[in-house]
């Protein structure tokens, strides 16, 4: 039997409450279909060379889009990807950390962040020490 909240002599259920943001959603996705449908039905499609060809911030396009690149590319974008959870971790504590220092545990909980600052900041010096931010370096260089 599912959770009932009680509110003077009404008794509602607990799910009742989210049939609103549910509604949200699919107007929000029946909207979305229907602008593309529509706009794919009522559209002009043209295509010509120049339309087709790929934008690449106003310039004429060098090369093959299909060309390999190079691997500092990818571990440019794994070090992102690092330093961005290290935001995710990172602001929360700091939202909270007035309330950390009222609290008896304030030591312990920065401590614990200047550890993991810590840590990231070895990384970062590891990263940069094998060179993988200098871009001028050519990718057959190898330490």
């Amino acid at each position: 039997m599912p959770l009932r909240i009680t509110r003077g002599f009404k008794a509602e259920y607990v799910m009742d409450a989210y049939i609103p943001i549910l509604m949200i959603f699919i107007m929000a996705a029946g909207l979305a279909v229907t602008l593309v449908i529509v706009s794919r039905l009522a559209g002009k499609n043209r295509p010509t060379d120049v339309k087709l060809m790929p934008y690449e911030c106003g310039q004429n396009p060098i090369g093959n889009a299909r060309e390999r690149f190079s691997v500092k590319f990818y571990l440019l974008a794994m070090i992102f990807l690092l330093f961005d959870i290290e935001a995710i971790y990172l602001v929360p504590w700091a939202v909270v950390y007035n309330d950390l220092v009222k609290s008896t545990d304030w030591v312990i909980a920065y401590f614990e962040m200047m550890i993991f600052v810590l840590i990231l900041f070895v990384g970062y010096l590891y990263i940069w020490r094998k060179g993988v931010l200098d871009w001028n370096k050519k990718s057959s260089d190898k330490n």
